[in-house]
């Protein structure tokens, strides 16, 4: 067996502590993550993901439709039905309104006077505006549909200015209150308080105005104009309606010359002393005549037997 000298061991050693320092070396030569490189990492990738988040929250924020206002409308209809009876239809049009919790607010029935006249009527029906259009549904039933027409007016600009300036209005009327309790001397109370009451004033204006505008957003107004479907014409009247309508005819002409003779003698009270007059220069002329007649009768006889 081979036996190691000194001088080979101490190559042996010496060949060792290279061949390590050359992989201690390689290894350090390796990049190796760090624990303070993860947190960045993550960080990074956090603050990405967050970008990427909000960017679509934005996107979808501007996607997503803006809410609008429900517009405030003013709804009015017309609508003409030819219907067998007018009168009957007058009837059922009243349950309608009782029924869709409206009002009429109107009527002007028209009768026929004439040969081949028609008998026809005007309803004015106020009803809740969400109500309409099943209010306009009952009414079709009626009769035949001649014409239907519904108009609407969006009043929402309005609506809002009034609102606005009532606010406007009660934030002055507050700030003149305050003035108002600070004031010291009369005539500032006094101007203050007339310009507190024009406030008021103006407040009440528009608070009506207000109030008139939300009525007629909130019910709505139909108009209806029926029309009979056979054209009247004037039956025979019987004898007892003849009859009756000649005494009355009779007894008020009866009545009317009364009165009128009535008049008459008033008239001629009234004025007597001129009548009376009158007389008495008729009276005093036909006495005159009567005695100069036989003198001027005389003297014409005289002349003639002269002659």
């Amino acid at each position: 067996m081979y036996a190691a000298t000194p001088s080979s061991r101490k190559l042996t050693l010496l060949l060792s502590a290279l061949l390590g320092g050359v992989i201690f070396t390689s290894c350090a030569s390796v990049p190796q993550p760090s624990n303070q490189a993860l947190p960045l990492r993550q960080a990074d990738q956090a603050a990405n993901e967050t970008a990427s988040t909000v960017g679509n929250v934005s996107q979808k924020a501007e996607a997503a439709p803006v809410p609008r206002a429900r517009p405030q409308l003013i709804k009015k209809a017309a609508i003409s039905l030819i219907v067998n009876s007018v009168d009957q239809s007058i009837n059922a049009v009243s349950q309608i309104i009782n029924k869709q919790q409206g009002d009429l607010i109107g009527l002007k029935e028209q009768q026929p006077t004439k040969e081949n006249a028609r008998h026809t009527a005007s309803i004015q029906i106020r009803v809740p505006q969400n109500l309409l259009e099943p209010t306009l549904n009952e009414l079709d039933k009626l009769g035949t549909l001649k014409g239907r027409n519904i108009t609407a007016e969006d009043v929402g600009d309005r609506l809002v200015d009034f609102q606005a300036r009532l606010t406007n209005l009660q934030k002055t009327e507050a700030n003149l209150q305050k003035i108002m309790d600070r004031a010291g001397s009369v005539r500032d109370v006094l101007s203050v308080a007339q310009e507190l009451s024009n406030v008021r004033e103006s407040i009440e204006q528009i608070n009506a105005q207000l109030k008139n505008l939300q009525n007629q957003v909130a019910y709505s107004t139909i108009t209806l104009n029926l029309e009979a479907a056979v054209s009247s014409t004037s039956p025979q009247r019987g004898l007892g309606e003849q009859i009756q309508e000649t005494w009355n005819n009779s007894t008020y002409s009866f009545g009317t010359f009364t009165v009128g003779l009535l008049k008459l003698g008033i008239w001629l009270i009234v004025y007597t002393p001129y009548w009376l007059i009158l007389a008495a220069g008729v009276y005093g002329f036909i006495r005159w005549r009567q005695t100069h007649s036989p003198r001027l009768t005389q003297t014409s006889e005289s002349v003639n037997s002269g002659e």
